[in-house]
């Protein structure tokens, strides 16, 4: 299955209108109606309002066969954009530094490809467009736990699901498959310590907690590496360090704030234990209290074996030789977990590098970018895939 020119060229330029129009977690209205737009076009069944602003469309296939789910997320990041383009975002403070746009884009053109098969096509095909995958300020769930929550796989019941996510550290060109755990779990932490106030000249009156936030940094450091088997993957990192207003006085309190993160359950509860060990002995050490809180966000995003071994059959016989390539698990974390916690699920990452143009900047950095020829790349590898999938009528047992 090809992309014609002529639909390449307005994939190129829905993906531009997203990146100039990015839209942060659950506020994804206007990026919500342009997909809703472009798929009741081809002919699909739409449903919008989904987990608050996330869509579900469905095609159905001429011919019995299995129903594949393919999820795209669609917010983007409250960061400011860097680069010299002519899409550069125009919303201020707000923009796609995780290729969701990029995603979106590949959503629908395959939902619009696939469209113009139906006839000869077997099975059911839902496209999941996901919001506030990067998660919203507050408390609420991000969208993949949201949407399993919200009941969508009991009202679009799928025998699998799949997902591309850019990968700034392959070529364009690569799609890049990670044997079980493609993402990390994540879980973030706050330690507070609490003492007593007193002025810095005589800290002997008081109860001091920004050496003993010092000492937990150290600490948490050294979880991966001395608490953990090596072969182990784990990352402890604190990322905010809070304490005091004023030159000369030692605060009551003082608090760091930081994640960790693990390929596997048994591995992440053994960091926790580590650092709660940590905490309560500095805290201890110091005669301070301790407050600790660790908050679960995404699990590991697990490939289901079986699944996997047919999804690269199927891009083996699609893709050039050398480029479906095998690659580390990553330390990143994705809640597609939501997803393949529940049911056969298979996550690849696409290839959007290009040195000699520029797009080598990783994730997350107002300087990211992608090589747009990855789009036609994605779209065509998983709508072969996703027609293949389906076609094998039987339960996808896996």
């Amino acid at each position: 299955m090809k992309v014609s020119d002529e639909h390449f060229i307005t994939l190129i330029e829905l993906r531009r209108d997203l990146h100039t129009n990015p839209e942060l977690g659950y506020q994804e209205r206007r990026t919500a109606w342009k997909v809703a737009d472009r798929l009741r076009t081809a002919g699909l069944e739409v449903t919008t309002g989904v987990t608050k602003t996330g869509v579900i469309a469905v095609l159905e296939g001429g011919l019995p066969g299995s129903t594949i789910g393919y999820r795209a997320d669609m917010d983007a990041l409250p960061m400011s954009e860097q680069n010299d383009v002519p899409y550069c975002s125009t919303e201020s403070g707000v923009m796609h530094a995780c290729g969701h746009d990029v995603h979106t884009t590949i959503g629908v053109g395959i939902a619009e490809l696939l469209a113009k098969h139906r006839e000869v096509l077997a099975g059911r095909f839902v496209f999941v467009f996901q919001p506030n995958e990067e998660g919203a300020p507050g408390d609420e769930l991000s969208g993949g736990y949201a949407m399993v929550e919200d009941g969508v796989l009991e009202r679009w019941p799928l025998d699998a699901i799949l997902a591309l996510h850019c990968m700034p550290t392959l070529d364009v060109g690569k799609i890049g498959h990670t044997t079980h755990a493609v993402w990390a779990s994540s879980d973030r932490f706050e330690a507070r310590f609490k003492g007593v106030q007193t002025h810095g000249a005589y800290p002997h009156l008081g109860a001091e907690p920004i050496g003993a936030a010092a000492e937990l940094v150290l600490a948490a450091q050294r979880v991966g590496h001395r608490n953990i088997d090596a072969q182990l993957p784990v990352v402890v990192s604190v990322c905010q360090i809070h304490a005091g207003n004023q030159f000369n006085v030692i605060p009551e309190e003082a608090w760091v704030e930081g994640i960790i993160r693990a390929l596997d359950e048994p591995t992440r509860l053994a960091a926790i234990d580590a650092l709660e060990k940590a905490a309560r002995g500095v805290a201890a050490a110091n005669g301070l209290q301790l407050e600790l809180r660790v908050e679960q966000g995404a699990h590991p995003t697990e490939n289901a074996p079986a699944l996997l071994a047919e999804v690269l059959e199927i891009l083996q016989g699609h893709l050039p030789a050398g480029d479906l390539v095998n690659i580390p698990s990553q330390m990143g974390a994705e809640d597609f977990a939501a997803f393949s916690l529940v049911m056969p699920a298979v996550y690849l990452l696409l290839g959007v590098r290009n040195e000699g143009r520029g797009f080598n900047h990783m994730l997350h950095s107002p300087h990211f970018d992608a090589d747009e020829r990855s789009i036609r790349i994605g779209v065509e590898a998983m709508s072969v895939t996703l027609r293949q999938l389906a076609a094998r009528q039987r339960a996808l047992d896996l």
